[in-house]
């Protein structure tokens, strides 16, 4: 089995400095066959389709759970203006 911490985007490192800004997440995979709580937790960021977006502040409770179905989504850090 291979170190997941090595495959994390900026976006997700736990060890990030940047952690007070807003996350940019999307969801590009569907979550028909995946587990209940993949899916409780997609519905739990506001997400309700494929290709959807939403922006959540960029906190420990939010890392989470994208970590959690971080195979689903894609995350993009949004520069602050």
């Amino acid at each position: 089995m291979t170190d997941q911490s090595t495959t994390l985007t900026p976006a997700l490192d736990p060890d990030s400095s940047a952690a007070s800004g807003t996350l940019r997440i999307t969801l590009v995979r569907s979550t028909i066959g995946r587990p209940a709580d993949q899916g409780r937790t997609v519905r739990s960021l506001g997400i309700r389709k494929l290709q959807h977006t939403v922006e959540r502040p960029d906190n420990p409770s939010i890392r989470g759970m994208v970590r959690k179905i971080r195979h689903l989504v894609s995350v993009e850090e949004v520069p602050e203006t």
